[in-house]
């Protein structure tokens, strides 16, 4: 059964962070809130993780993974940015936005689409997110809280717990959180202002 925990969402006590990140240090998944609803997280190296990430979603390998940093400078390390791209990216973040860039040697080859070489990348501005990237002291493996055959991510803490109780190790609850998934943006489209994969939360593009 995975391990329920009701967080402050504006100010999350340190003791419930640091059980969860516990939990991801030992190979965990947790299900953690988001200014886009609910997200999976694990260890960014963890593939057992990543995997079980990809059964309950359903995914193929056509997938971008996404790599949740805590700030630009960790952003900054694991994908390439000129300068345009640096300028919007920077307009956008933190906030609900995935982006789509071509990733650097930091990334471990298996999250890199198979094809691309790319990976995306998202700043969240949830501050309890922000509270467990602070706690890790690395970027998160993540993927949007999306049920198969479902089209929004969930967005409730105890519906996360009955869903998924048997196949995560952590629900962190903080109350409401996101409604919609993140506004997904390709870099590597070759459009001078990105692709928009798929329109979400944010609006783009961010002004």
């Amino acid at each position: 059964m995975a391990r329920y925990l009701d967080v402050h969402p504006v100010d999350p006590q340190p003791r419930s962070i640091a059980q969860t990140v516990a939990v991801l240090d030992e190979g965990g998944l947790v299900a953690y809130p988001t200014d886009s609803g609910y997200a999976l997280g694990a260890r960014m190296g963890d593939q057992q993780a990543k995997e079980r990430i990809r059964s309950i979603r359903r995914l193929d390998d056509r997938h971008h993974y996404t790599l949740v940093c805590r700030d630009f400078a960790q952003l900054g390390q694991l994908v390439h940015v000129d300068n345009h791209v640096f300028r919007a990216v920077k307009a956008a973040t933190p906030g609900p936005y995935t982006f789509i860039l071509p990733a650097t040697h930091e990334v471990p080859r298996r999250l890199l689409h198979p094809k691309k070489r790319t990976v995306g990348v998202r700043i969240p501005e949830h501050p309890v997110v922000r509270a467990l990237l602070a706690a890790l002291g690395e970027p998160m493996l993540s993927s949007t809280l999306i049920l198969p055959g479902e089209e929004e991510p969930m967005t409730d803490g105890w519906a996360v717990k009955e869903a998924l109780d048997h196949v995560v190790d952590v629900v962190l609850d903080s109350g409401e959180c996101g409604t919609e998934p993140t506004t997904v943006v390709d870099f590597t489209s070759g459009e001078p202002t990105g692709e928009v994969v798929r329109q979400g939360a944010g609006a783009w593009p961010a002004r």
